[in-house]
């Protein structure tokens, strides 16, 4: 089976910080990296690193020929790929001793995205395969109208959260991945409980608190535990999370089992600094798991 992502991809400019940035505050960083980033990216790399064929849609400016090339290297199929006339996308990472961080984003060539491309790239996509969407593209609810006229599993999360988005996306959507304050944010803005939906399946990330997959249709609720570790930059952590699950699922996992694995994977990267190249390897999650 092939995932599809139509996702973002990102410059991340990271900066370590005393603490996060108060309204009308100058701080000095105590160290600065770069690397790849971008929810899609994110998530496409943890897939790829699952074992799982991963196809990213995606777009770049002229500056972004890096970001592809570590797309490639991390074993993700980066032909559906376009330069466009617009900057590659950034995102300006603060990160606090306790790795907690605040991000601020331009959204540059990821709003940039094809319509034609999307429909050609998708062309060669069966059902069984999958489609994963985040919210730092345009396309998404025509993308998954089309995965799901070819019968694809269309998993969306929902980040940034933008409750609008969302309930375009909520017909078109198989699995809706979100963290327990976007959920929050969601129930109240429709005035439902996250029960009552009309999706078939939610799953809720809950940082150390574990995640929760709600099959909506039974009712039955399937909880996973976090690993306890120490926490060094906790960015993108969700986004290993998601990656590791979709390819998890992608490969005949259960749901527990795929989320065992999401949660095993993202243990070990929030114990590390940076995003895509914090991501660890199968061989590494699976030591955690059997250790």
């Amino acid at each position: 089976m092939t995932i599809y992502n139509l996702g973002s991809i990102n410059a991340d400019l990271f900066y370590s910080v005393p603490h996060l940035p108060r309204p009308g505050e100058t701080l000095a960083a105590t160290g600065h990296s770069t690397g790849l980033g971008g929810k899609g990216a994110n998530q496409s790399v943890a897939a790829a690193l699952a074992g799982s064929s991963v196809v990213h849609i995606g777009a770049v400016g002229l500056d972004g020929a890096w970001a592809v090339q570590r797309l490639r290297e991390f074993g993700v199929d980066t032909a559906h790929v376009s330069t466009v006339d617009a900057p590659t996308a950034h995102a300006i990472i603060n990160v606090d001793p306790q790795g907690e961080n605040a991000i601020v984003i331009f959204s540059g060539a990821n709003i940039r995205q094809s319509l034609t491309q999307l429909k050609s790239t998708l062309s060669a996509a069966s059902s069984g395969d999958s489609l994963m969407l985040q919210n730092e593209t345009n396309l998404q609810v025509e993308a998954a109208q089309e995965a799901r006229r070819r019968g694809l599993q269309v998993i969306y999360s929902a980040a940034p959260f933008d409750a609008q988005a969302v309930q375009e996306m909520l017909p078109h959507t198989d699995v809706l991945v979100m963290n327990a304050v976007e959920a929050g944010q969601l129930s109240k803005a429709l005035s439902i409980k996250i029960e009552d939906l009309s999706v078939a399946h939610v799953l809720i990330t809950r940082g150390s608190q574990g995640a929760a997959w709600h099959d909506l249709k039974s009712g039955e609720v399937i909880e996973v535990p976090a690993h306890a570790v120490t926490p060094v930059d906790t960015t993108g952590a969700g986004d290993c999370f998601i990656g590791y699950v979709v390819a998890g699922l992608d490969q005949g996992m259960s749901a527990e089992e795929a989320m065992r694995l999401g949660s095993a994977a993202s243990a070990i990267h929030v114990t590390r600094p940076g995003t895509a190249d914090a991501i660890p390897a199968r061989d590494e999650v699976d030591a955690l798991m059997n250790g």
